[in-house]
Protein backbone atom coordinates (compact mmCIF):
# COMPACT_ATOMS: atom_id res chain seq x y z
CA UNK A 1 0.00 0.00 0.00
CA UNK A 2 2.90 1.98 0.35
CA UNK A 3 3.03 3.32 -3.24
CA UNK A 4 -0.66 4.05 -3.45
CA UNK A 5 -0.76 6.33 0.19
CA UNK A 6 1.79 8.51 -1.76
CA UNK A 7 0.13 8.70 -5.33
CA UNK A 8 -2.75 9.82 -3.25
CA UNK A 9 -0.29 12.53 -1.10
CA UNK A 10 0.82 13.26 -4.79
CA UNK A 11 4.60 12.19 -3.27
CA UNK A 12 6.68 10.95 -6.25
CA UNK A 13 9.50 8.92 -4.18
CA UNK A 14 10.07 8.83 -0.39
CA UNK A 15 13.13 10.19 1.50
CA UNK A 16 16.33 8.14 2.55
CA UNK A 17 15.45 9.21 6.06
CA UNK A 18 11.83 8.14 5.41
CA UNK A 19 12.97 4.84 4.18
CA UNK A 20 15.19 4.27 6.89
CA UNK A 21 12.12 4.92 9.17
CA UNK A 22 9.75 2.56 7.16
CA UNK A 23 12.15 -0.57 7.20
CA UNK A 24 13.34 0.02 10.68
CA UNK A 25 9.90 0.37 12.88
CA UNK A 26 8.48 -1.74 10.45
CA UNK A 27 10.51 -4.57 11.68
CA UNK A 28 9.09 -3.36 15.31
CA UNK A 29 12.16 -1.56 16.64
CA UNK A 30 11.67 0.81 18.72
CA UNK A 31 13.07 3.97 16.39
CA UNK A 32 14.51 7.42 17.51
CA UNK A 33 14.49 9.67 14.06
CA UNK A 34 16.55 12.99 15.00
CA UNK A 35 15.86 15.24 11.49
CA UNK A 36 15.29 18.91 11.11
CA UNK A 37 11.59 20.41 10.63
CA UNK A 38 10.15 19.90 7.76
CA UNK A 39 12.30 16.99 6.71
CA UNK A 40 9.20 14.56 6.68
CA UNK A 41 9.02 12.93 9.71
CA UNK A 42 5.44 12.55 10.45
CA UNK A 43 5.21 10.37 7.03
CA UNK A 44 8.43 8.74 8.49
CA UNK A 45 5.81 7.51 10.80
CA UNK A 46 2.38 7.09 9.46
CA UNK A 47 3.73 4.94 6.58
CA UNK A 48 4.53 2.51 8.87
CA UNK A 49 1.90 2.91 11.82
CA UNK A 50 -0.66 2.83 8.77
CA UNK A 51 0.68 -0.77 8.51
CA UNK A 52 0.37 -1.84 11.64
CA UNK A 53 -3.22 -1.29 11.78
CA UNK A 54 -5.38 -4.48 11.50
CA UNK A 55 -8.69 -3.98 10.07
CA UNK A 56 -9.74 -6.84 11.94
CA UNK A 57 -8.76 -5.31 14.97
CA UNK A 58 -11.22 -3.04 17.63
CA UNK A 59 -10.47 -0.13 19.99
CA UNK A 60 -7.60 2.00 19.47
CA UNK A 61 -4.70 0.70 17.86
CA UNK A 62 -1.79 3.20 18.09
CA UNK A 63 -1.37 6.14 20.11
CA UNK A 64 0.85 9.41 19.09
CA UNK A 65 1.06 12.02 21.55
CA UNK A 66 2.31 15.54 20.68
CA UNK A 67 2.70 18.77 22.05
CA UNK A 68 0.40 21.05 20.87
CA UNK A 69 -3.11 21.23 18.77
CA UNK A 70 -2.00 22.37 16.07
CA UNK A 71 0.49 19.76 15.61
CA UNK A 72 -2.53 17.09 16.05
CA UNK A 73 -4.50 18.48 13.72
CA UNK A 74 -1.99 18.98 10.84
CA UNK A 75 -0.80 14.84 11.30
CA UNK A 76 -4.22 14.04 11.06
CA UNK A 77 -4.54 15.60 7.73
CA UNK A 78 -1.95 13.64 6.43
CA UNK A 79 -3.40 10.54 7.90
CA UNK A 80 -6.62 11.44 6.30
CA UNK A 81 -5.24 12.14 2.94
CA UNK A 82 -3.76 8.76 2.78
CA UNK A 83 -7.44 7.57 2.35
CA UNK A 84 -6.19 4.50 4.85
CA UNK A 85 -10.24 3.51 5.24
CA UNK A 86 -9.02 3.83 8.92
CA UNK A 87 -10.57 6.39 11.96
CA UNK A 88 -8.80 8.93 13.14
CA UNK A 89 -9.42 11.27 15.85
CA UNK A 90 -7.59 14.16 17.57
CA UNK A 91 -8.50 15.08 21.00
CA UNK A 92 -6.81 18.16 22.55
CA UNK A 93 -7.51 20.79 25.51
CA UNK A 94 -9.58 24.15 24.92
CA UNK A 95 -12.57 22.71 24.01
CA UNK A 96 -15.61 20.75 25.18
CA UNK A 97 -14.54 17.16 26.01
CA UNK A 98 -17.99 15.76 25.53
CA UNK A 99 -17.70 16.07 21.89
CA UNK A 100 -14.46 13.90 22.42
CA UNK A 101 -15.99 11.58 24.77
CA UNK A 102 -18.92 10.71 21.90
CA UNK A 103 -16.36 9.89 19.13
CA UNK A 104 -15.45 7.46 21.31
CA UNK A 105 -18.28 5.23 20.87
CA UNK A 106 -16.74 3.94 18.13
CA UNK A 107 -13.19 4.05 19.00
CA UNK A 108 -10.38 5.53 16.37
CA UNK A 109 -8.28 2.90 15.12
CA UNK A 110 -5.27 6.02 15.41
CA UNK A 111 -5.47 8.51 18.04
CA UNK A 112 -3.94 11.31 17.94
CA UNK A 113 -3.77 13.91 20.84
CA UNK A 114 -2.06 15.93 23.89
CA UNK A 115 -0.65 14.15 27.12
CA UNK A 116 -2.77 15.80 29.14
CA UNK A 117 -6.18 15.55 27.41
CA UNK A 118 -5.38 11.86 26.68
CA UNK A 119 -4.49 11.22 30.41
CA UNK A 120 -8.05 12.99 31.17
CA UNK A 121 -9.42 10.31 29.05
CA UNK A 122 -8.22 7.21 30.33
CA UNK A 123 -9.05 8.14 34.13
CA UNK A 124 -12.70 8.64 32.50
CA UNK A 125 -12.25 5.15 30.89
CA UNK A 126 -13.27 6.93 27.48
CA UNK A 127 -11.20 3.75 25.45
CA UNK A 128 -9.61 1.20 26.37
CA UNK A 129 -5.70 1.97 26.72
CA UNK A 130 -5.19 -1.94 26.72
CA UNK A 131 -5.72 -2.55 22.72
CA UNK A 132 -2.88 -0.25 21.85
CA UNK A 133 0.37 -1.55 20.81
CA UNK A 134 1.79 1.21 18.98
CA UNK A 135 2.76 4.93 20.71
CA UNK A 136 4.52 7.83 18.82
CA UNK A 137 5.85 10.50 20.92
CA UNK A 138 6.22 13.22 18.25
CA UNK A 139 8.68 16.21 19.34
CA UNK A 140 9.51 14.01 22.47
CA UNK A 141 11.86 16.90 23.87
CA UNK A 142 8.90 19.27 23.83
CA UNK A 143 6.47 17.46 25.43
CA UNK A 144 9.02 16.63 28.25
CA UNK A 145 10.34 20.42 28.16
CA UNK A 146 6.40 22.10 28.63
CA UNK A 147 6.36 19.43 31.70
CA UNK A 148 4.22 16.66 30.32
CA UNK A 149 6.50 13.99 32.11
CA UNK A 150 3.83 13.27 34.31
CA UNK A 151 0.51 12.97 32.11
CA UNK A 152 2.51 11.00 29.65
CA UNK A 153 4.03 8.75 32.19
CA UNK A 154 0.71 7.97 33.47
CA UNK A 155 -1.07 7.21 29.70
CA UNK A 156 2.43 4.90 29.18
CA UNK A 157 1.71 3.04 32.57
CA UNK A 158 -1.60 2.60 31.47
CA UNK A 159 -0.70 1.34 27.97
CA UNK A 160 0.31 -1.86 29.03
CA UNK A 161 0.41 -4.15 25.78
CA UNK A 162 2.87 -1.85 23.59
CA UNK A 163 4.95 -3.35 21.33
CA UNK A 164 6.57 -0.83 18.83
CA UNK A 165 7.52 3.04 20.07
CA UNK A 166 8.66 5.53 18.22
CA UNK A 167 10.23 8.99 19.02
CA UNK A 168 11.00 11.88 16.59
CA UNK A 169 12.30 15.65 17.19
CA UNK A 170 14.39 17.91 15.59
CA UNK A 171 16.74 18.21 18.38
CA UNK A 172 18.12 15.41 20.81
CA UNK A 173 18.04 15.20 24.55
CA UNK A 174 20.74 13.61 26.80
CA UNK A 175 18.59 11.04 28.56
CA UNK A 176 15.34 9.10 27.64
CA UNK A 177 13.42 9.08 30.82
CA UNK A 178 12.92 5.52 31.68
CA UNK A 179 9.03 5.76 32.02
CA UNK A 180 9.25 5.92 28.03
CA UNK A 181 9.90 1.86 28.46
CA UNK A 182 13.04 2.01 25.34
CA UNK A 183 15.74 0.16 26.26
CA UNK A 184 17.67 -0.15 23.04
CA UNK A 185 16.17 1.89 20.30
CA UNK A 186 17.39 2.43 16.95
CA UNK A 187 18.63 6.12 15.93
CA UNK A 188 17.49 7.50 12.73
CA UNK A 189 19.86 10.66 12.86
CA UNK A 190 19.90 13.29 10.10
CA UNK A 191 20.38 15.85 12.36
CA UNK A 192 23.22 17.33 10.28
CA UNK A 193 22.33 15.85 6.29
CA UNK A 194 19.96 18.68 5.48
CA UNK A 195 21.73 21.87 3.79
CA UNK A 196 18.51 24.11 3.66
CA UNK A 197 20.45 26.95 2.13
CA UNK A 198 19.65 29.19 5.47
CA UNK A 199 21.35 32.27 5.37
CA UNK A 200 22.05 33.85 9.29
CA UNK A 201 22.65 37.21 9.77
CA UNK A 202 22.94 39.70 12.44
CA UNK A 203 21.59 43.38 13.01
CA UNK A 204 22.61 45.70 15.93
CA UNK A 205 20.28 48.76 16.90
CA UNK A 206 21.79 51.73 17.87
CA UNK A 207 21.78 51.81 22.24
CA UNK A 208 19.38 49.50 23.96
CA UNK A 209 15.83 49.98 21.48
CA UNK A 210 15.74 47.31 18.87
CA UNK A 211 12.02 48.40 17.69
CA UNK A 212 13.08 50.92 15.23
CA UNK A 213 15.82 48.43 14.05
CA UNK A 214 12.67 45.98 13.67
CA UNK A 215 10.65 48.28 11.77
CA UNK A 216 13.48 49.31 8.92
CA UNK A 217 14.25 45.41 8.91
CA UNK A 218 10.15 44.97 7.95
CA UNK A 219 10.66 48.01 5.45
CA UNK A 220 13.11 46.48 3.95
CA UNK A 221 11.74 43.01 3.56
CA UNK A 222 8.69 44.66 2.06
CA UNK A 223 6.20 41.82 1.36
CA UNK A 224 8.05 38.76 2.09
CA UNK A 225 6.78 36.30 4.65
CA UNK A 226 8.61 36.45 7.91
CA UNK A 227 8.12 35.39 11.49
CA UNK A 228 8.79 37.75 14.52
CA UNK A 229 9.70 35.31 17.10
CA UNK A 230 10.07 36.77 21.01
CA UNK A 231 10.06 34.80 24.57
CA UNK A 232 6.81 35.89 25.90
CA UNK A 233 3.45 37.14 25.27
CA UNK A 234 4.24 39.95 26.88
CA UNK A 235 6.75 41.09 24.69
CA UNK A 236 4.34 39.53 21.75
CA UNK A 237 1.63 42.29 23.08
CA UNK A 238 3.93 45.29 23.48
CA UNK A 239 5.79 45.03 20.16
CA UNK A 240 2.43 44.32 18.55
CA UNK A 241 1.30 47.57 19.92
CA UNK A 242 4.45 49.96 18.70
CA UNK A 243 4.03 47.83 15.36
CA UNK A 244 0.47 49.04 15.12
CA UNK A 245 1.36 52.83 16.08
CA UNK A 246 3.67 52.57 12.83
CA UNK A 247 1.36 51.27 10.74
CA UNK A 248 3.04 47.97 10.12
CA UNK A 249 0.08 45.36 9.47
CA UNK A 250 0.96 41.49 10.99
CA UNK A 251 -0.56 39.11 13.24
CA UNK A 252 0.09 37.86 16.57
CA UNK A 253 -0.19 34.30 17.66
CA UNK A 254 0.91 32.97 21.82
CA UNK A 255 -0.59 30.73 24.28
CA UNK A 256 -2.18 33.46 26.08
CA UNK A 257 -4.95 33.83 23.01
CA UNK A 258 -8.14 32.06 22.62
CA UNK A 259 -7.81 28.79 20.76
CA UNK A 260 -10.22 30.46 18.14
CA UNK A 261 -8.12 33.67 17.73
CA UNK A 262 -4.62 31.44 17.20
CA UNK A 263 -6.40 29.57 14.56
CA UNK A 264 -7.48 32.72 12.81
CA UNK A 265 -3.92 34.24 12.97
CA UNK A 266 -2.42 30.86 11.28
CA UNK A 267 -5.12 30.86 8.45
CA UNK A 268 -4.33 34.59 7.69
CA UNK A 269 -0.60 34.63 7.66
CA UNK A 270 -1.26 30.79 5.53
CA UNK A 271 -3.25 32.98 2.88
CA UNK A 272 -0.78 35.71 2.42
CA UNK A 273 -3.29 38.07 4.16
CA UNK A 274 -1.18 38.39 7.21
CA UNK A 275 2.78 38.83 6.22
CA UNK A 276 4.11 39.54 9.47
CA UNK A 277 3.53 36.78 12.42
CA UNK A 278 4.85 38.11 15.85
CA UNK A 279 4.92 34.89 18.13
CA UNK A 280 6.61 33.19 20.89
CA UNK A 281 8.32 30.02 20.66
CA UNK A 282 4.75 28.10 20.43
CA UNK A 283 4.75 28.56 16.64
CA UNK A 284 8.23 27.31 16.39
CA UNK A 285 7.01 23.73 15.83
CA UNK A 286 4.44 21.71 14.23
CA UNK A 287 2.64 23.98 12.30
CA UNK A 288 1.40 24.20 8.84
CA UNK A 289 3.11 27.81 7.20
CA UNK A 290 4.97 27.14 4.25
CA UNK A 291 6.70 29.25 2.67
CA UNK A 292 8.00 31.80 5.21
CA UNK A 293 11.22 33.57 3.56
CA UNK A 294 12.42 35.04 7.41
CA UNK A 295 13.08 34.41 10.55
CA UNK A 296 13.62 37.08 13.16
CA UNK A 297 14.70 36.66 16.30
CA UNK A 298 13.93 40.22 17.99
CA UNK A 299 14.46 38.25 20.79
CA UNK A 300 17.40 35.56 20.96
CA UNK A 301 16.35 32.35 21.91
CA UNK A 302 16.91 30.51 25.27
CA UNK A 303 18.67 27.43 24.06
CA UNK A 304 19.95 25.64 20.85
CA UNK A 305 16.45 23.49 20.90
CA UNK A 306 14.43 26.76 20.25
CA UNK A 307 17.27 28.41 17.92
CA UNK A 308 17.25 25.01 15.59
CA UNK A 309 13.04 24.55 15.83
CA UNK A 310 12.72 28.71 15.28
CA UNK A 311 15.32 28.62 12.02
CA UNK A 312 13.08 25.61 10.72
CA UNK A 313 10.27 27.57 9.80
CA UNK A 314 11.86 28.87 7.14
CA UNK A 315 14.50 27.11 4.61
CA UNK A 316 12.08 24.65 4.09
CA UNK A 317 12.43 21.88 1.14
CA UNK A 318 14.36 23.43 -1.15
CA UNK A 319 13.29 26.72 -0.40
CA UNK A 320 15.61 29.29 0.49
CA UNK A 321 15.42 31.75 3.71
CA UNK A 322 17.54 34.21 5.75
CA UNK A 323 17.30 34.12 9.97
CA UNK A 324 17.74 37.61 11.60
CA UNK A 325 18.96 38.06 14.58
CA UNK A 326 18.87 41.20 16.39
CA UNK A 327 20.64 42.46 18.55
CA UNK A 328 21.20 45.88 21.12
CA UNK A 329 23.38 47.21 23.07
CA UNK A 330 26.06 45.21 25.07
CA UNK A 331 23.99 42.43 23.89
CA UNK A 332 25.82 39.34 22.59
CA UNK A 333 25.46 35.72 20.77
CA UNK A 334 24.59 32.89 23.08
CA UNK A 335 27.90 29.95 22.88
CA UNK A 336 25.14 27.28 21.80
CA UNK A 337 24.68 29.03 18.35
CA UNK A 338 27.38 27.20 17.02
CA UNK A 339 27.03 28.70 13.13
CA UNK A 340 29.17 32.08 11.91
CA UNK A 341 27.03 34.96 10.93
CA UNK A 342 26.87 37.82 8.93
CA UNK A 343 27.01 41.44 10.61
CA UNK A 344 24.44 43.80 8.14
CA UNK A 345 24.00 47.12 7.86
CA UNK A 346 20.38 48.23 7.21
CA UNK A 347 21.71 51.99 5.62
CA UNK A 348 19.31 53.08 2.73
CA UNK A 349 15.91 54.39 2.84
CA UNK A 350 13.17 52.15 2.95
CA UNK A 351 9.57 52.77 2.30
CA UNK A 352 6.45 51.29 4.29
CA UNK A 353 5.43 47.59 3.14
CA UNK A 354 2.42 47.61 0.57
CA UNK A 355 -0.90 46.79 1.77
CA UNK A 356 -1.26 42.68 1.43
CA UNK A 357 -3.05 41.44 -1.71
CA UNK A 358 -5.86 39.71 0.08
CA UNK A 359 -8.26 40.33 2.54
CA UNK A 360 -9.34 37.03 4.95
CA UNK A 361 -13.36 36.15 4.73
CA UNK A 362 -15.41 34.41 7.59
CA UNK A 363 -18.02 32.23 6.96
CA UNK A 364 -19.89 30.52 9.81
CA UNK A 365 -20.44 26.83 8.73
CA UNK A 366 -17.68 24.24 8.51
CA UNK A 367 -17.49 20.46 8.00
CA UNK A 368 -20.27 19.55 10.71
CA UNK A 369 -22.75 21.53 8.05
CA UNK A 370 -21.26 19.45 4.93
CA UNK A 371 -19.56 22.26 3.83
CA UNK A 372 -16.77 21.75 0.92
CA UNK A 373 -14.38 24.16 -0.55
CA UNK A 374 -16.02 23.76 -3.90
CA UNK A 375 -19.38 25.27 -2.27
CA UNK A 376 -17.46 28.10 -1.12
CA UNK A 377 -15.63 28.86 -4.02
CA UNK A 378 -18.65 28.23 -6.35
CA UNK A 379 -20.54 30.38 -3.85
CA UNK A 380 -18.23 33.53 -4.08
CA UNK A 381 -18.30 32.87 -8.10
CA UNK A 382 -21.55 32.50 -8.81
CA UNK A 383 -23.46 34.66 -6.30
CA UNK A 384 -20.68 36.89 -5.60
CA UNK A 385 -19.37 36.85 -9.82
CA UNK A 386 -15.65 36.55 -8.56
CA UNK A 387 -13.30 36.08 -10.99
CA UNK A 388 -10.66 32.90 -10.72
CA UNK A 389 -7.95 34.91 -10.02
CA UNK A 390 -9.41 36.76 -7.23
CA UNK A 391 -9.96 34.00 -4.92
CA UNK A 392 -7.12 32.85 -3.24
CA UNK A 393 -6.49 29.27 -0.37
CA UNK A 394 -9.71 28.17 1.19
CA UNK A 395 -9.46 26.37 4.33
CA UNK A 396 -12.90 24.48 6.08
CA UNK A 397 -13.21 23.63 9.70
CA UNK A 398 -14.92 21.28 12.03
CA UNK A 399 -17.72 24.80 12.79
CA UNK A 400 -16.15 27.96 10.19
CA UNK A 401 -14.70 28.40 7.15
CA UNK A 402 -12.32 31.14 5.49
CA UNK A 403 -11.32 32.53 2.44
CA UNK A 404 -8.81 34.33 1.36
CA UNK A 405 -10.02 37.10 -1.80
CA UNK A 406 -8.19 40.02 -3.77
CA UNK A 407 -8.70 43.18 -1.39
CA UNK A 408 -9.00 45.25 -4.32
CA UNK A 409 -12.72 43.25 -5.24
CA UNK A 410 -13.77 42.50 -1.02
CA UNK A 411 -16.12 45.27 -0.71
CA UNK A 412 -17.80 44.90 -3.78
CA UNK A 413 -18.02 41.20 -3.02
CA UNK A 414 -19.61 41.03 0.57
CA UNK A 415 -22.37 43.78 -1.07
CA UNK A 416 -23.25 41.10 -3.62
CA UNK A 417 -23.04 37.69 -1.21
CA UNK A 418 -25.41 40.09 1.16
CA UNK A 419 -28.27 37.65 2.62
CA UNK A 420 -27.25 35.16 0.14
CA UNK A 421 -28.17 31.76 1.33
CA UNK A 422 -25.04 28.79 1.05
CA UNK A 423 -25.95 25.42 0.05
CA UNK A 424 -30.12 27.06 1.44
CA UNK A 425 -28.14 27.87 5.08
CA UNK A 426 -28.39 31.13 6.46
CA UNK A 427 -24.96 32.30 6.57
CA UNK A 428 -22.69 34.92 8.55
CA UNK A 429 -19.94 36.06 6.21
CA UNK A 430 -17.72 38.52 7.60
CA UNK A 431 -14.07 40.07 7.38
CA UNK A 432 -11.67 37.78 9.81
CA UNK A 433 -10.47 40.31 12.53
Amino acid sequence: MKNEYLRRLNISELKPMQEDALEFIKTGTDTVILAPTGSGKTLAFLLPVASFIKKEGSGVQALVLLPTRELGLQIEKVFRAMQTGHKVNTCYGGHPITTEINNFSVPPALLIGTPGRIADHIRRSSFDPDTIRTLVLDEFDKSLELGFAEEMKFIIENCRNIRTRVLTSATNIEELPAFVGIRTPRYINYQQSSDPKLSLKVLRAEGKDKLQLLFTLLCKIGNESSVVFCNHREAVERISELLSEKGISHGIYHGGQEQEKREQSLIKFRNGSTRILLSTDLASRGLDIPGVQNIIHYQLPGSLSSWIHRNGRTARMTREGTAWVLLAGEDYLPDFIPEKLEEELLTGTYEMPEPELFNTLYFSVGKKDKISKGDIAGFLMQKGMLGKNDLGLIEVLDYASFAAVKRTVTSQLLKRIKGEQLKKKKVKIELAR
